[in-house]
């Protein structure tokens, strides 16, 4: 139960997180707004009616729900099914979800996804996006450490036997 609990309170902080900043950006910048932070960053209020990077763009918004929704779905499932002591792994599931969670509340709400981070120079740009995206990548990142370089570790009934000094 704990477990249960933990994973659900990780999963409901990170949409929370997400969707107070969304918020913030709908109440204070208007639609197509730019505020430059950086030379190569400004927060950029945009819509996204498409999945990630606006794939999909123009596909119906119920179908895109129902799709996000099964992936959700599907996340979980892996999730709950991954081996405790995998805590790395943990961590990305708790992070794909919590951003997944938002963005679906976006477009279950609002028949779009309000995105608003923006790195660009001025030969260059790359996709406007948001922070249940950043949660989404960062977690994916995590469960592929994980897999491919902390999971690969000889486990101490697999290491090899010391050699006798005797």
């Amino acid at each position: 139960m704990t477990r249960l609990f933990n994973s659900a309170a990780l999963v409901v902080s990170f949409a929370a997180i997400d969707q107070i900043v969304k918020l913030l950006v709908v109440r204070t910048m208007a639609l197509g707004e730019a505020i430059e932070i950086l030379p190569f960053l400004a927060l950029l209020h945009a819509r996204n009616e498409g999945i990630a990077f606006s794939m999909l763009d123009g596909f119906h918004d119920l179908g895109l729900a129902v799709i996000s929704a099964l992936v959700l779905g599907f996340v979980v499932w892996l999730w709950w099914n991954t081996p405790a002591s995998r805590r790395l792994t943990h961590w990305g599931f708790a992070l794909i979800a919590g951003g997944a969670v938002g963005n679906l509340i976006d477009r279950v709400s609002l028949g779009y996804v309000v995105d608003y981070i923006y790195f660009h120079t001025p030969v260059w740009s790359f996709a406007v996006f948001n922070l249940a995206d950043s949660f989404i990548t960062i977690g994916a990142a995590l469960i592929l450490i994980d897999e491919f370089l902390v999971g690969r570790r000889p486990k101490a009934s697999e290491a090899a036997p010391a050699k006798d000094k005797g």
